[in-house]
C-alpha cells in the first residue's frame, strides 16, 4: 500500500465517511484484513480492506453496520429508556451510550426532535429511536407497547417528595426508565404519568447527581435484577 499522504484511505477515514470521528489512537481496534477474505456475508469489504477503528466490541470487528444491529435486535432486553428533551440537555447523549451498553430495547426522546448527539460517541447508529411530541405521545405508545399488546410501566428516576429508594425497589421486566435533564429533573406532567419514581440513594453533600450518572445506575439496576436475576 503506498504511503503518500492524501492517496491512502486509512481506517479513520471509513470511519469519518460513516459519521464517525475517532477520538481514539491509532492502536485501537484491527487492521486490514491479512490473509483471504472469510466468506461471510455479515463483514464490510471496506472494513477488511482498510481496518476497522470503531467504538464496537472486538466480535463485532469487520462487521457492516446493519450485520451489528441486527444481531443487537435477537437480544435487546426487555426495557426501554425515555428522555425528555425540552432545553437540548447534552446529557442525552450519554444516556443513549449507555443505553447501548445495557442492551435496552429502545431509547425515545420526548420533547424537541433534534438533540444533542455528541456524547452519543455514535451509539444511537445501532440503536432503536422512538420520538415524542410530548408526553401524551410518549404514554399513548407504552399502554400498548408491551408483550402482546400489555402496557409498559413508566418509572421515572428522579429525587422528588415521594419517590421510592431504587435499592429497594423491584423493577418490572417490561418497562420505561424515564429521565429529565439536567438541573429541572422529570417535568411535573411527566411525573404524573409514571406509574413509580424512583431515587438513587445518596450518602454526600450534593442533593443530586449527573443526569447521565443517574441514568446509569439505573439501567444497571435493571440488568443485575432481570439478567442476573438479583432480587432487592
Amino acid at each position: 500500500m503506498a504511503s503518500t499522504l492524501g492517496s491512502v484511505r486509512t481506517p479513520d477515514d471509513h470511519a469519518k465517511a460513516n459519521g464517525e470521528v475517532s477520538t481514539h489512537p491509532v492502536s485501537h481496534g484491527v487492521g486490514p484484513w491479512d490473509g483471504d477474505w472469510p466468506d461471510d456475508a455479515r463483514l464490510d469489504p471496506e472494513l477488511l480492506r482498510d481496518g476497522d477503528r470503531r467504538n464496537v466490541e472486538d466480535r463485532y470487528r469487520y462487521w457492516s453496520h446493519e450485520a451489528i444491529t441486527a444481531d443487537l435486535a435477537t437480544r435487546r432486553h426487555d426495557f426501554h429508556v425515555a428522555i425528555e428533551n425540552w432545553e437540548h440537555d447534552f446529557n442525552i447523549g450519554s444516556v443513549v451510550r449507555t443505553a447501548n451498553a445495557m442492551g435496552a430495547a429502545a431509547f425515545h426522546i420526548v420533547g424537541k426532535r433534534r438533540w444533542n448527539r455528541r456524547g452519543a460517541m455514535v451509539t444511537d447508529r445501532y440503536q432503536v429511536e422512538h420520538h415524542h411530541p410530548d408526553v401524551a405521545d410518549l404514554v399513548e405508545w407504552a399502554s400498548t407497547a408491551g408483550e402482546g399488546g400489555t402496557p409498559l410501566r413508566l418509572i421515572g428516576i428522579d429525587n422528588v417528595p415521594g419517590s421510592v429508594p431504587i435499592e429497594t425497589y423491584d423493577l418490572p421486566r417490561g418497562c420505561v426508565l424515564v429521565f429529565g435533564q439536567e438541573g429541572p429533573g422529570i417535568s411535573p406532567e411527566m411525573l404524573a404519568a409514571c406509574d413509580d419514581v424512583l431515587e438513587i440513594s445518596q450518602f454526600g453533600s450534593t442533593r443530586s447527581m449527573n443526569a447521565g450518572a443517574a441514568a446509569a445506575i439505573a439501567m444497571h439496576a435493571w440488568v443485575r435484577r432481570h439478567h442476573f436475576g438479583q432480587t432487592p
